[in-house]
């Protein structure tokens, strides 16, 4: 068995992404004394969104974050479905820096799934956590992120399909709290409402033998 870490960093497309794919490990592990540390790379600006689309966004995911129990949180503020559009090397050094700063050991990252963004920023992560020196997290993992992990096409994409699993059943109330911060995002989506998202954690679990557990795909563990 894997012990919990010491600090966890978790890289997030979006606001919500952190909690959809892993708000129960979050909050588990805050809860156990990990310092918790989340990055949000890009949000709803301008040119697709309003400003003020911004602002509701990241006050929820403010609220989201406290209610999960992470130490501490940065929004990079790179336009949505944009992220691509940035100089490689600029997106690479933004995730870098946040990893080196809150020196994980754990690193958490979004599958490389439907979306560009999560695709690009998955990309970026795994530069940031390269084995390239003492330091480097020892272990690695990618989260799902409904609905955005469940459209990729089988057998011509990526399929998720994972080989760790965290058991959250004591804290399965915490992350539906938490996402009914981002009122904005899941109360008028099905795909990834709280439902669909508490209906997941049910389906990881009984393959685990618990309530309800999150799951993820394996870049890296170092025993």
């Amino acid at each position: 068995m894997i012990g919990a870490p010491k600090r966890m960093t978790v890289i997030a497309p979006h606001p919500d992404d952190e909690t959809l794919g892993a708000g129960g490990t979050i909050a588990r592990f805050a809860k156990e004394g990990v310092e918790v540390s989340v990055l949000i790379v890009s949000g709803h600006l301008p040119p697709l969104y309003p400003p003020e689309a911004f602002e509701t966004t990241r006050r929820e995911g403010e609220a989201a974050m406290k209610r999960l129990g992470a130490h501490r949180w940065h929004f990079l503020e790179v336009p949505a479905t944009m992220v691509h559009t940035r100089p490689v090397a600029e997106v690479n050094q933004a995730i870098s820096q946040f990893v080196r700063e809150t020196n994980p050991e754990w690193v958490l990252l979004p599958f490389p799934d439907r979306h560009i963004d999560h695709r690009t920023i998955f990309d970026a992560a795994v530069v940031a956590c390269r084995p390239v020196h003492a330091a480097a997290p020892a272990v690695v993992l990618c989260y799902e992120t409904l609905s955005e992990t469940h459209w990729n096409v089988p057998g011509v994409e990526p399929a998720f399909i994972p080989e760790f699993f965290v058991d959250v059943s004591e804290y399965m109330g915490c992350k539906q709290d938490a996402l009914n911060c981002y009122a904005s995002q899941v109360h008028n989506a099905p795909s990834r409402s709280i439902d669909a998202c508490t209906a997941l954690a049910r389906f990881r679990g009984s393959q685990n033998g618990c309530e309800y557990a999150e799951a993820f795909k394996v870049v890296r563990i170092v025993v």
